[in-house]
């Protein structure tokens, strides 16, 4: 085994470690920074109803983004590997991750319009320009935390 094999393993035995310990990122809705941007009433039902207009559409989503990644990991599996059920896979997920991506980006453009200048200039200054997406991304991916509370959480709470 070569170098750069071996340290192409070390980094895949490594990496679900790596991201675990970081810990899961909450959305800014509902991390200690919403209170900075000083939302009103108003403002907080907007992003309440928006979160839970998307939550069940995001969940089933992400769950479709799976289900193709293990299909592909299937095909992939497979030996000798059938190139056009690969090429199959691959569309699908391909499709999969971007109704993901638009979808997302709807809800946080949706969010968006909830802010006022100011609160999103703050916003963006707290988050260290990720703006709306917890963890860097704007297009979170699938395997990361999940779009809008989890039930029962306060912003949810109605």
């Amino acid at each position: 085994m070569g170098r750069r094999d071996w340290l192409v393993q070390a980094l895949v035995l490594a990496a679900p470690g790596i991201l675990c310990a970081q810990g899961p990122r909450r959305p800014w809705w509902e991390s200690p920074l919403v209170k900075n941007l000083d939302l009103s009433d108003a403002q907080t039902k907007q992003i309440q109803t928006t979160v839970s207009d998307y939550r069940d559409k995001l969940r089933d989503l992400r769950a479709t983004v799976n289900r193709a990644e293990q299909d592909l990991q299937n095909v992939l599996n497979e030996d000798p590997v059938d190139q056009r059920k690969a090429n199959e896979a691959i569309e699908q997920l391909g499709s999969a991750r971007s109704e993901l991506f638009k979808t997302t980006s709807q809800m946080d453009l949706r969010l968006r319009m909830v802010l006022t200048a100011q609160q999103w200039q703050e916003l963006e200054r707290q988050t260290g320009g990720r703006g709306l997406r917890p963890g860097g991304r704007r297009g979170r991916g699938v395997n990361g935390p999940p779009s809008g509370p989890p039930p029962g959480s306060a912003i949810t709470k109605r």
